[in-house]
């Protein structure tokens, strides 16, 4: 990693920064003594970590010369006399060089605040500066990670995970075993859902406040430096990539060829329709590509008699495709991995209906600081991923900041749900091969479920995911082998920092795991038995979206479940009592209903009503549509509803999702478990008043079910 590449990513730390792609430095310091108030340094160790990888070629130790004798006592210690730092530089002359060593990474060690407390005073001291960086201690880490854990010296963590310490005593030596300990604690931290730096620096906190209320001691804050906020992070946005589809930006229909086609016909046809590039079609199904750029390099290199050559000979293979729902980021992101100018747009069912260019997208990537481009796409490593997924917070308080429709920074998020699963079904697939299971045995798909299907997931986010194969029975070698990648999925997605699903809706369990005939067979007894069990299953099955794999089998399933759902009036009766035990959360004169947290649920309260009303809604129109507005607006063309009561709740939409973002940003900065749950306090005076009108108008929402389901 190169220095520039270095600062990049220690700049990229905010408190979304999963600690398994931690930009840090494990740091361990020897000095005169143990009394922070006059001990000076003798020794400084460091080396350079990656999440839990450590970087043995990114090393930083030297001997340091306190310019005072080094007491008997403490040389038994660590073995440093003062001979040994007679020639060793002075502190001002180390302190710059471990500065820009540290650079913007988060410091790790083993009681690190004696080491940075010691820095801090000798560098005032001496007039050096000194940018207090951000820290965690291994030590109190260790304590929320492992609570029962007697003895949590650094001697006793390295036996508890069986690391052996090589020079311990010396600054280099207990930095590298600190190191190991914390990439140890990772795995530990994330059951008790620790993932991001914020939340780790939030546990600390806990501990800190604990032990000094207990000792009635005033409460230090040892992890955060107090200018560590990340304030470039707020730099403005160009919105346009997140709020334009591909399909507003494309040129279409697309110029198409047949493989026997010339490339003079390429050129004439490029001519005329004005356009850049031409798609090339053959007997395979496989599209190719041929370019202005190719027909100059043809000629240049053939002469004009090039002109008579096949097109299946000059074509680029494989087309390269985005989606024509994808946002234009996506478009951006990937034309700048893979070094290209054109992309070819496809519908939901994989035909070519367009074509995008840098053309189409030029004035936008001169001006776009992007956040989210192609990155999840192309992730080689479950570090990679977590690193690119740590930027969604950000990309959505930025989008927030610049007054984008909290539907549409939801509908990202969910895009980059389904990307993310998808990568980690690839990265699962690679996983079976490596272990010697082979390729899958037969066509499958793998469906996002729930809001991430339907388009509403916001930044807390878990996993809701099913597969569905070809063939095969419940417990044969099929399903054995998709219950291994299952488990893969699952693992690399809570890796990652979306969490086990606590309801087990994931393709790991048996009961979301099936063959197409037995998933029909399950939508069957779905729809017949109307157990509470069931309803709480089909309805999140109802917003499935096939992200990997044979869309067709994922497809399948879901029309078969509208099909049948619409056939049986009783179901959505049955459907519609879930709504009965829903209270409103804003009293009569205007206050909420909060618990002891001062919070009110935005999802029980406001959003799920919504949801659910329009789900229902749709099954009985039969309109195969998932998100939320759409359902809705089909609901008042079928004239179950006026079109001023489908808007006023396509609004409270917007205005509840609003909120619940709002709130989630700001816990994730303060490191808070993130949930659906709002203080209506965040969102000001004008904000708790465009709330109290969204959750009034739920009622109706719940009415137009009952209603429509008559």
């Amino acid at each position: 990693m190169s220095p520039s590449e270095r600062d990049e990513k220690d700049a990229a730390v905010v408190a979304s920064t999963p600690l398994v792609s931690l930009p840090a430095v494990s740091l361990d310091t020897e000095t005169t003594g143990l009394d922070t108030t006059t001990a000076r340094v003798v020794q400084i160790g460091a080396i350079g970590m990656s999440g839990p990888r450590i970087e043995p070629d990114r090393v930083f130790e030297t001997l340091v010369n306190p310019a005072i004798p080094i007491p008997a006592a403490t040389t038994a210690i660590h073995g440093i006399r003062d001979d040994d730092v007679r020639d060793a530089p002075g502190f001002e002359q180390a302190m710059p060089r471990l500065a820009a060593f540290l650079g913007g990474s988060v410091v790790i060690g083993h009681t690190i605040g004696f080491d940075l407390e010691i820095l801090r005073r000798q560098a005032a001291a001496a007039d050096v500066p000194w940018p207090a960086p951000r820290a965690l201690d291994v030590r109190l880490l260790a304590q929320v990670a492992m609570p029962d854990q007697a003895d949590f010296s650094l001697d006793a963590l390295c036996e508890a995970f069986g690391i052996e310490i090589h020079g311990r005593h010396s600054a280099l030596g207990d930095a590298k075993a600190a190191a190991e300990v914390f990439a140890a604690l990772i795995p530990g931290l994330r059951r008790r859902g620790i993932r991001t730096i914020a939340e780790a620096e939030g546990a600390v906190r806990t501990i800190l406040e604990r032990d000094a209320v207990s000792a009635g001691q005033p409460v230090h804050d040892q992890g955060r430096a107090a200018d560590s906020e990340d304030t470039h992070a707020l730099e403005r946005i160009d919105s346009y990539p997140y709020r334009r589809r591909v399909s507003e930006v494309m040129s279409s229909p697309p110029a198409t060829l047949s493989a026997e086609r010339s490339l003079r016909d390429a050129v004439n046809l490029l001519v005329e329709r004005g356009v850049s590039s031409v798609f090339v079609t053959g007997e395979s199904g496989d599209p190719g590509i041929v370019t202005e750029g190719d027909v100059l390099h043809a000629v240049q290199g053939r002469g004009l008699t090039a002109l008579e050559t096949k097109l299946e000979v000059l074509q680029s293979r494989p087309l390269q495709t985005v989606s024509e729902q994808a946002f234009v980021y996506r478009a951006i992101g990937r034309m700048d991995r893979l070094g290209i100018r054109h992309l070819g747009v496809t519908d939901d069912s994989g035909h070519l209906v367009g074509a995008v260019t840098t053309r189409n997208l030029l004035r936008h990537r001169a001006t776009t600081a992007m956040i989210l481009g192609d990155q999840l796409t192309a992730a080689e490593s479950v570090a990679e991923l977590a690193e690119t997924w740590a930027k969604l917070p950000l990309m959505a308080e930025r989008l927030l900041d610049e007054d984008v429709d909290p539907r549409m920074i939801a509908e990202v998020v969910s895009m980059e749900i389904c990307t993310l699963t998808r990568r980690a079904a690839e990265l699962g697939e690679a996983r079976m091969r490596a272990a010697g299971r082979g390729d899958p045995p037969v066509r499958y798909a793998v469906l996002v479920l729930g809001s991430g299907g339907r388009g509403e997931s916001l930044l807390a986010a878990d996993q809701d995911n099913a597969i569905v194969y070809e063939t095969g029975a419940a417990g044969g070698p099929e399903d054995d082998w998709f219950a291994a990648l299952g488990a893969h999925i699952a693992d690399i997605l809570d890796e990652v920092g979306v969490p086990y699903c606590k309801g087990g809706v994931m393709a790991r369990e048996p009961a979301w795991r099936k063959s197409l005939d037995d998933w029909k067979a399950t939508v069957e007894h779905w729809v017949e038995r109307q157990s509470p069990e069931d309803l709480l299953n089909v309805d999140i099955f109802f917003d499935a979206k096939t992200v990997h794999g044979e869309r067709t089998l994922g497809d399948a399933v879901w029309s078969y479940a509208y099909e049948r759902g619409a056939e049986v009036p009783s179901f959505w009766r049955a459907l519609s009592g879930t709504l009965t035990s829903w209270r409103q959360p804003v009293g009569t004169f205007g206050g909420f209903r909060t618990g002891h947290d001062e919070r009110v649920d935005l999802k029980l309260g406001g959003l799920m009503p919504i949801f659910t009303a329009a789900r229902l809604l749709s099954i009985k129109t039969r309109t195969q549509v998932r998100d939320t507005p759409a359902r809705l607006r089909a609901a008042a063309e079928a004239e179950l509803a006026s079109q001023d009561q489908i808007e006023g709740l396509v609004e409270a939409h917007r205005v509840i999702l609003g909120a619940m973002l709002r709130q989630q940003i700001a816990d994730i900065a303060g490191g808070v478990r993130l949930g659906p749950r709002v203080d209506p306090r965040i969102l000001g005076k004008a904000g708790r008043a465009e709330l109290r009108t969204a959750l009034r108008r739920v009622p109706g929402a719940i009415d137009l079910a009952r209603e429509g389901m008559l």
